[in-house]
């Protein structure tokens, strides 16, 4: 029975209401008073309901009417909001954003980013995928995404096909439990102690991807495929590993973990690129994606800075 409520009704019912009068609405709505009578009966009709009060000259309404007038006006509303959107589509097109970002990129920046794109471009159709090392650039490569955040060091799919553009960096720590033999060893630790202790290393999950062994200290290695899963392994004191310090900061600062001082062993900040194929020109909402994932707080983008090489494709 709801499904023959017209949105014509609606209106008829909630200009009768604003106007006081069938006639008041008649006048609003540019239709003849039979026609607002008829309306608001269909309504009456489809809702089982009385709507107005029958032994008055105003237009009354009844508990009823006064119950559904709010839901009337919030269907109207969403209406015009559904209309405004629709011709704003019609007129510039529905915007369409493919990216694929590594899971080691600071997560409150991309979503901060995501929130002032969504306020600007409110009507844009975003396809968001998490990827670890060169899955995001694969997936452009074969045009599942636009864009990729990925790691500098990671080897490029395809260097023909693809092309990178610096985007921003992320400091890194080296860190184990409390519980960890390293955390008791005196400091700094030489590259070779670390090598004799299990180090817990993110590795691509995509099949055939090339293997890099930067960053890495010795053979003794636990792979795993997924950046919370090395999180969980090293607060458990399976090993050691390199960390975004966004991502463990608050371990640190309760203790779950502690940073361990590396000697004559820089490691360098994680430098984040933007990859695309050749060729492909940026959207406007491509472009502002971008420019809001480049600029995080508190960590300066310097112009023609180049970043200093210290982790790779495992890390």
């Amino acid at each position: 029975m709801l499904d023959n409520v017209t949105i014509n009704q609606l209106r008829a019912f909630v200009a009768v209401c604003d106007q006081g009068s069938f006639s008041g609405a008649a006048r609003k709505l540019s239709r003849a008073q039979s026609a607002i009578s008829h309306a608001i009966k269909a309504l009456e009709s489809a809702f089982d309901v009385e709507l107005f009060e029958r032994n008055t000259r105003k237009a009354q309404l009844t508990a009823t009417g006064r119950s559904l007038l709010p839901d009337a006006r919030a269907v109207i509303s969403r209406t015009e909001e559904m209309k405004t959107r629709a011709g704003s589509i019609a007129r510039a097109g529905a915007p369409q954003l493919s990216v694929a970002v590594d899971v080691y990129f600071p997560r409150a920046q991309l979503i901060d980013g995501l929130r002032t794109l969504q306020v600007e471009f409110p009507t844009a159709a975003i396809n968001l995928r998490i990827t670890t090392m060169q899955g995001g650039e694969r997936l452009v490569f074969e045009r599942e995404c636009a864009l990729a955040v990925t790691i500098e060091n990671v080897p490029a799919v395809n260097p023909d096909a693809i092309e990178r553009h610096w985007l921003c960096e992320a400091e890194m720590a080296t860190v184990c439990a409390p519980s960890h033999p390293l955390a008791s060893t005196p400091k700094p630790i030489p590259s070779d102690e670390f090598g004799r202790h299990v180090q817990i290393v993110v590795t691509d999950n995509q099949p055939h991807a090339e293997k890099t062994q930067q960053g890495v200290a010795g053979k003794r290695q636990w792979l795993v495929n997924d950046l919370g899963a090395k999180r969980d392994l090293l607060k458990a004191g399976l090993g050691w590993g390199h960390m975004p310090r966004h991502l463990v900061g608050e371990d640190l600062a309760s203790g779950e973990l502690i940073e361990l001082e590396r000697r004559a062993w820089h490691l360098g900040p994680l430098t984040f690129m933007v990859s695309q194929r050749r060729g492909h020109d940026l959207s406007p909402c491509e472009s502002r994606l971008v420019e809001l994932l480049g600029k995080p707080q508190g960590i300066p983008k310097e112009a023609g800075r180049r970043p200093i090489p210290g982790t790779g494709a495992k890390v």
